[in-house]
């Protein structure tokens, strides 16, 4: 096993206006799994194949343990990679599939066998080691790409969005599995996925990326609870994060009519904040912000209302999402009074950076 540094990384395709990757620092630990998240072209998938040996560096290094594998071509970085459509051969078994890389190796056969053998039971697959890809399932399918890496025993597992494939119940199934998996090998995994849920309950810590720019790595808690800006704050979490842009007057904010008082150092910090509250952090309260529901989304244990706050003196507010109790019986046209829990309340400064 092995830890993983990218120093500095940069990558710039020709004729792009700015890089793909910008002088990108982070560090995975022995043994971490490692979630790069963040919406499409900002970069993960770059960082992936670098790290693969697939892309060129154009400036910075980047280590394998204590090995500059920058230049190293991708056959000997000691590293297995899933990727999104499985890449089976449609003609051999199952067991052929997962043997072929120690096949090519000139591994011999015994231990080849061994090795499938043993990957197919972590996997549950051991029923179906002489069938064809055509004869499985995508989960199935998806499992015999990670069984074909966890045979070669790599230093290091690259997976590039292996969900993305499956529909949405198989993947909140196949996602509980890969982790769980990676927990037991302790091999060092670095995972690129778009979808934020998967990335915040798969990975030990998430790395977030926009326009090819670290924005924070933190473990999961840290991005949801401390966000490190505007960005962040917005991405992760789903409904996302309710985002204001108001003035400070008089050491305070006033989010319709509802003020909120700053701490003294926030207050003198700018004449204008980006307010933050999440759906959850909106309490159902007759003092608070008076807003008109537009739609009701009810699932279950918990409603999720959308609207606009009112505004007597005619602001323009951007929309709003609540989350309340599922047993309320709040309809799509009726005004709700909410307030914010100002012990949940998260303010960004002018440049968009974390306050408090």
């Amino acid at each position: 096993m092995a830890s993983v540094t990218f120093d500095s990384v940069t990558r710039r395709y020709p004729g792009a206006e700015r890089p793909a990757l910008d002088a990108l620092d982070l560090s995975v630990d022995d043994g971490e799994f490692m979630v790069l998240v963040g919406p499409s072209g900002c970069g993960k998938t770059t960082t992936l194949r670098m790290l693969a040996g697939l892309e060129p560096v154009d400036a910075g290094r980047i280590h394998i343990g204590s090995d500059d594998v920058t230049e190293t071509d991708p056959g000997h970085r000691d590293i297995a990679m899933v990727f999104q459509n499985y890449a089976l051969y449609p003609h051999m078994t199952v067991a052929q599939n997962m043997g072929f890389a120690l096949k090519v190796a000139k591994t011999p056969k015994a231990e080849i066998r061994t090795r499938v053998v043993e990957a197919a039971r972590l996997l549950g697959l051991e029923a179906h080691l002489d069938r064809k890809p055509k004869d499985l399932s995508g989960g199935e399918r998806q499992r015999v790409a990670m069984g074909r890496a966890i045979v070669r025993r790599p230093q290091v597992f690259l997976m590039d969005e292996p969900l993305s494939n499956l529909d949405a119940m198989l993947r909140v199934q196949t996602r509980n599995q890969v982790a769980e998996l990676q927990r037991r090998l302790g091999i060092t995994t670095v995972y690129v996925t778009h979808d934020q849920v998967e990335a915040m309950t798969m990975g030990d810590r998430v790395a977030v990326l926009r326009d090819g720019v670290l924005q924070q790595c933190a473990p999961p808690r840290e991005l949801y609870r401390s966000p490190a800006n505007v960005f962040v704050a917005g991405f992760i979490g789903s409904p996302a994060m309710n985002l204001f842009t108001l003035p400070v007057v008089d050491g305070a904010v006033s989010l319709g009519g509802h003020s909120l008082a700053l701490p003294r150092e926030i207050a003198s910090s700018s004449d204008e904040l980006v307010v933050g509250v999440r759906p959850e952090h909106l309490v159902l309260d007759d003092g608070g912000v008076e807003l008109e529901v537009e739609f009701v989304e009810e699932l279950g244990a918990d409603t999720y209302l959308y609207g606009r706050i009112t505004d007597d003196g005619g602001s323009s507010w951007p929309a709003i999402t609540a989350r309340i109790a599922g047993d309320n019986s709040v309809q799509r046209g009726d005004r709700v009074r909410l307030r914010p829990d100002p012990q949940q309340v998260h303010f960004f400064g002018a440049d968009g950076m974390r306050l408090g």
